[in-house]
């Protein structure tokens, strides 16, 4: 914890000698919380300067939802760039060429943006935003082509290293080693199947399906069915549909 303010910063540092860019941190899309350093203060506002009462971003619990940056997170790995024209992204994404980018400005809180998506263990997706200390400025693909790899680098080593000093509550079980056949049979009830069509789907008794899906259950900690599936696909045992 005593490392986190000076990592934080490191990367406000580097992002100022990147072109003099501004720098927004979440460790989580999926929460409000703040991030914070080992004394309690406020990184956004601490250390990157966001401390305008209309730029308080982290205060927002919607934002995760409206604004097309962390959106974009969850169907992109890799580092990209976006203004209300697109998203420019490495590799073809036609998740994100279907997405709307209408008000992109008001919803993003920017005009332009250099963004690092990093997933993180369990499901839980981060993100680094490189914003112009221009607010007029729309294009970033200078800052992109010269810097893109340096900050994904720098970005997943920062937020990865803060979850492991803040996540102390631990809800999935140590070194979870599920079978194949256990495997096989929540993949399948992950996409609705009940026991009786997987019996069908996999030429086995009722029982036997239902027994493997008791067992991963026990293993996983998890209460119901629905818990079992969560955690089986928290810890990466079911993969993306094909």
């Amino acid at each position: 914890m005593s490392d986190v303010r000076k990592s934080a910063e490191a990367l406000r540092d580097i992002a100022l000698g990147c072109g003099g860019l501004h720098v927004v941190v979440t460790d989580n899309i999926a929460s409000k919380a703040p991030m914070e350093d080992a004394d309690g203060n406020i990184l956004a506002a601490d250390v990157y300067g966001w401390t305008a009462d209309n730029e308080h971003w982290w205060k927002d619990s919607k934002l995760a939802l409206s604004s097309p940056l962390p959106r974009a997170c969850r169907y992109e790995s890799e580092v990209f760039w976006a203004n209300a024209e697109g998203f420019r992204t490495r590799q073809p994404n036609p998740y994100l060429d279907e997405m709307s980018l209408e008000n992109f400005e008001k919803r993003a809180l920017t005009k332009a943006a250099i963004v690092v998506p990093v997933h993180l263990p369990f499901g839980q997706i981060g993100a680094v935003c490189f914003l112009s200390r221009d607010p007029a400025r729309i294009d970033l693909s200078a800052e992109y082509d010269a810097w893109a790899d340096e900050f994904a680098l720098l970005s997943h080593r920062f937020l990865a290293g803060y979850t492991k000093a803040h996540r102390t509550r631990r809800w999935l079980p140590c070194d979870c080693q599920l079978t194949k056949r256990e495997v096989e049979c929540l993949r399948w009830a992950s996409i609705g199947k009940t026991d009786k069509e997987i019996s069908l789907i996999l030429s086995r008794s009722h029982a036997t399906v239902r027994f493997h899906i008791q067992n991963a259950g026990e293993k996983l900690n998890a209460v119901n069915r629905s818990q079992t599936i969560f955690k089986a696909a928290q810890l990466g045992y079911l993969g993306a549909a094909g």
